[in-house]
C-alpha cells in the first residue's frame, strides 16, 4: 500500500521525483509511450475512469490534493502512489491551454490484435484516422450508443496519445479498442462476426432510408474514412454498401466524429426497437 497520507480533506503528498517527472514526460511522445508500454491520463473525468479500471495504474499526480482528495483516496485503496505537482510540472505535462493538473500513468490499454468478442453487434472501423481528438470523439461516441469495440487500422493515430486520451473524456477505459490492423483483416473479422460492414461515405443508400426499411437493426460494423480525404476505393470495395447521412441545410459536409455520432446513435436506436439487448 501506498505511505500517502489524506488528513482534513486535504493531501499531505511527496513532490515527484525527478525520475517520475521525466518517465510521465516521455510519455507525451508515441516512441515514449511505446517503449513504456504506458500512457499519461489528463484530468477529472479521465483519471476517475482510469482508477475504477481493473489495468494497472501506476501513479496519480496532482497540483491540488485538496480538491483532488476523493482520486488521492481512491489511489490509496488500490496502493497506488500519489504525488504533489507544481504549476512549472505541470505546464511540462499537460498539452492543453488551461490544465485541471490531475494525471495517471496508465498500462497500455489498446491492443494489437482484432478484439475477442462474443456476437458484436455494433462495431467502428476508423481507416487511417489520424487526427487525435477526432479518434477520441469517435471513442466516446461508441461508448455513448454502446458499441462493441472501435478498431483504428494502420496508419491511424495512436489511441494513447493525449489528446485522443483526453478527448475521449474517459471512455477509453470502456470498450475494447484496436489499433494497428489493416482495414482486409477488419473488414473479414466482421463479417466473420456475421456483420453487415457499412461505410459512411458521399453518396450511397440513404442513412435514412436504411433506418426505415429495418437494415440497421442488424449486426452492424461502421467503416469510417479519413478527416482528409474520406475513403479510397480499396476500403470503399471492401463494404457491403455506401452509407451517406442526408443534410439539408448548407454544409458542404460532416466531419469524422460527427457523422460517426450519427451513424452510431441511428444503428443503436435501430437494434434496441428490433429487440436487440
Amino acid at each position: 500500500m501506498s505511505d500517502i497520507t489524506v488528513t482534513d480533506g486535504s493531501g499531505a503528498l511527496p513532490p515527484i521525483s525527478k525520475g517520475a517527472l521525466r518517465s510521465a514526460r516521455r510519455l507525451l511522445s508515441r516512441r515514449g509511450r511505446d517503449d513504456a508500454g504506458q500512457f499519461l491520463a489528463e484530468g477529472a473525468q479521465a483519471v476517475r475512469e482510469a482508477l475504477r479500471w481493473p489495468g494497472r495504474v501506476s501513479l496519480l499526480a496532482t497540483c491540488d490534493p485538496g480538491r483532488d482528495v476523493d482520486f488521492v483516496a481512491m489511489a490509496r485503496q488500490r496502493g497506488i502512489r500519489s504525488v504533489l505537482l507544481d504549476e512549472a510540472q505541470v505546464e511540462t505535462l499537460s498539452e492543453t491551454v488551461t490544465s485541471q493538473g490531475l494525471f495517471a500513468v496508465c498500462q497500455r490499454l489498446a491492443s494489437d490484435e482484432l478484439p475477442v468478442l462474443e456476437d458484436p453487434r455494433l462495431v467502428v472501423i476508423c481507416a487511417q484516422v489520424r487526427d487525435p481528438g477526432n479518434a477520441g470523439t469517435v471513442i466516446r461516441c461508441a461508448d455513448a450508443f454502446a458499441a462493441d469495440a472501435v478498431i483504428l487500422t494502420r496508419g491511424s493515430v495512436d489511441p494513447h496519445n493525449p489528446k485522443t486520451v483526453r478527448a475521449s473524456v474517459g471512455s477509453f477505459f470502456h470498450l475494447p479498442v484496436s489499433v494497428g490492423v489493416d482495414s482486409v483483416s477488419a473488414v473479414r473479422w466482421a463479417h466473420d462476426h456475421g456483420m453487415q460492414v457499412l461505410a459512411a461515405d458521399g453518396g450511397g443508400d440513404s442513412l435514412d432510408e436504411l433506418s426505415r426499411s429495418g437494415a440497421l437493426a442488424r449486426p452492424t460494423a461502421w467503416l469510417m474514412g479519413n478527416e482528409a480525404w474520406g475513403l479510397p476505393e480499396a476500403e470503399r470495395n471492401l463494404a457491403d454498401a455506401i452509407v451517406g447521412v442526408p443534410m439539408w441545410g448548407r454544409a458542404e459536409s460532416l466531419n469524422l466524429s460527427t457523422a460517426a455520432g450519427i451513424c452510431l446513435y441511428a444503428t443503436a436506436s435501430a437494434q434496441r426497437a428490433g429487440g436487440s439487448d
